[in-house]
């Protein structure tokens, strides 16, 4: 929730104070006026160790009284007649028991109050208090928390150092500094001091200003203390399907930004690249388990038959009204039923789309197989973040052919090398050496580098390069071996142009700068499909250049020159 649009409450104040203390205004007032707290309210003890006796002392005479309650049955000894011992006992029992209700029950009690609640902001403000209460706060820092969240006079810096103390000593959770501060800039700044004093490690270097914490709150990262700088280069133009596109590129390689380059000026000078969008569908496989091979296979047929493909289609799509369901593709191990669904999904990459739909099919399948055991909504059969073959063979996310012809002078001056030379460095290298490596999906020059660079500029997720860098590169000689043919394809480039990072300032001017930001609203998809055939058309130019470099053996040098700075070397010969 943006925290810019969360309406002020004139109790919080109140909300984040500890039980029994009175109303604090000042730090200075809540220092004159109360002693340094204890950190237990039980104990003089540490609020940890507190807890591990009254932990222990509940289940140990728990254990007690169960065992003298046996022997007395066994026995025919009457229950009511007791012992001192066991007086004690129960006297231990139920003082442990009060002190666990205090100390978890409310924060229970108090969670369900703030969700009954129909106001979101609400939910946020009942658990913060309830936290405080558990957490035992110490006045001081109560109160500069309260005063932080109020926004009305900005804090000062003996109000972060209150908190900072308090996130450091363990009294303020630093995952909830967002909430209780109103401000994610701060709760940033008292992040990171607080970790550093923490570990005693410095994070100079590292920024902290000049970012829009509340863009990421609740949807791209948690517990900020900065961010890293990634240089952004541009490629281009690259000329696609007869569109020129300027290619953003996110990268601390150098050579990787001026070799895509280069491609990209061979294809434009050969008139341009075509792209051809195969397939478009995102995939979600839970896995779920039955008592028998048999009741296992009977749900697969079931989910397998076209006849009942339209009712499965019906309640998988009340997911979203992006979601279309494709098909469901069925695998048995044991009794184990892997169930893969394809669907489409618009303009986002689409995983928590295609996961609410699944959850909805699964939830329909109880009636009918009322003793299927769902193990889990992903079972890695679909596959995601990982190398594997299903991918490769049946795509995920856009699948997407890109071609290409490049003359024969353009190879020769642009590119530096022949025709003949390529093509045989494409089949040893990529082919036969790819296949020698036992690669999966990988044949290829290094597709994963392109794809990486725009993944991070434009705000895709970077672990799905995993199976959006799967690449086969083909290369042949045409028009009488004169000009070359050279082609990728991949069948799973996992992208979208809504949600997740795509949203933030920087990635947004750079999905922007492509011509495909948000969602493409005359024709849903349109936009996703476009970014996915953008990454298929900078990994053939990236491929072109980089075995253009190898064939002619320029690898080295070119590395030399873009990777190596003259300050480096000054200092590596200054060393020597």
């Amino acid at each position: 929730m943006d925290l810019r649009q969360r309406p002020r409450n004139p109790n919080r104040h109140q909300e984040l104070e500890p039980p029994g203390s009175a109303t604090l205004k000042t730090s200075d007032e809540a220092r004159s006026a109360s002693p340094i707290p204890k950190a237990s309210d039980a104990l003089p003890l540490p609020l940890y160790v507190t807890n591990t006796i009254f932990f222990t002392l509940f289940f140990s005479v728990a254990y007690f009284l169960l065992h003298r309650w046996r022997d007395k049955i066994r026995n025919s000894v009457p229950l009511h007649v007791v012992t001192l011992s066991e007086i004690a006992a129960i006297v231990s029992l139920i003082a442990s028991f009060i002190y666990l209700l205090g100390f978890f029950g409310i924060d229970f009690v108090q969670t369900f109050i703030a969700r009954a609640s129909n106001e979101p902001w609400e939910d946020e403000e009942a658990d913060e208090a309830g936290a405080c209460a558990n957490e035992r706060f110490r006045p001081s820092a109560a109160a500069a928390v309260a005063r932080m969240a109020d926004r009305t006079p900005p804090p000062d810096s003996e109000d972060d150092e209150e908190v900072i103390r308090a996130v450091v000593d363990g009294t303020v959770p630093s995952y909830s500094l967002e909430s209780k501060l109103g401000d994610c800039r701060r709760a940033a700044a008292i992040r990171r001091e607080a970790l550093q004093r923490g570990t005693g490690k410095s994070l100079e270097g590292l920024p902290l200003d000049g970012f829009d914490y509340e863009s990421i709150l609740g949807q791209c990262c948690e517990m900020p203390v900065g961010y890293v700088q990634i240089p952004v280069g541009i490629a281009g133009p690259l000329m696609l399907d007869g569109v020129e596109y300027w290619v953003p590129m996110a990268t601390t390689e150098g050579c990787l930004v001026a070799s895509t380059n280069r491609g990209c000026k061979a294809i434009y000078a050969s008139g341009g690249a075509t792209s051809m969008l195969l397939r478009d569908g995102m995939t979600r496989a839970p896995v779920v388990r039955f008592g028998s091979v048999k009741r296992a296979s009977e749900l697969k047929f079931f989910l397998e038959d076209p006849a009942n493909f339209d009712t499965l289609s019906v309640v998988f799509n009340r997911s979203s009204r992006f979601a279309k369901l494709q098909g469901i593709q069925c695998s048995i191990a044991g009794k184990n039923l892997y169930m893969r669904f394809t669907c489409s999904t618009g303009d986002a990459m689409g995983m928590n789309m295609v996961s609410k739909g699944v959850q909805n099919v699964l939830d329909y399948l109880v009636s009918d197989f009322p003793d299927m055991d769902v193990i889990g909504i992903s079972g890695n059969y679909c596959s995601d973040k990982k190398p594997a073959a299903v991918n490769w063979i049946e795509g995920r996310g856009k699948s997407i052919v890109c071609e290409a012809i490049i003359k024969e002078e353009v190879v020769t001056k642009v590119l530096k090398t022949t025709v003949a030379s390529l093509v045989e460095l494409n089949m040893l290298k990529n082919l036969v050496g790819s296949a020698v490596a036992g690669a999966l999906g990988g044949f290829n020059a290094h597709a994963s580098n392109i794809v990486s660079a725009v993944f991070i500029a434009t705000g895709q997720d970077p672990a799905q390069n995993i199976e959006s860098s799967h690449c086969i590169t083909m290369m042949e000689a045409v028009n009488g071996g004169k000009d070359l043919h050279i082609s990728v394809t991949m069948p799973s480039i996992e992208v979208g142009t809504v949600g997740g990072g795509t949203q933030l300032a920087s990635q947004s001017a750079c999905l922007n700068l492509l011509g495909v930001k948000g969602a493409n609203k005359e024709s849903p998809g349109a936009n996703s499909r476009q970014l996915g055939s953008i990454v298929a058309g900078a990994v053939l130019a990236g491929e072109l250049s980089l075995m253009s470099a190898i064939a002619a053996g320029q690898l080295v040098k070119s590395h030399m020159k873009y990777n190596r700075s003259s300050r480096d070397i000054s200092q590596l010969s200054s060393q020597s």
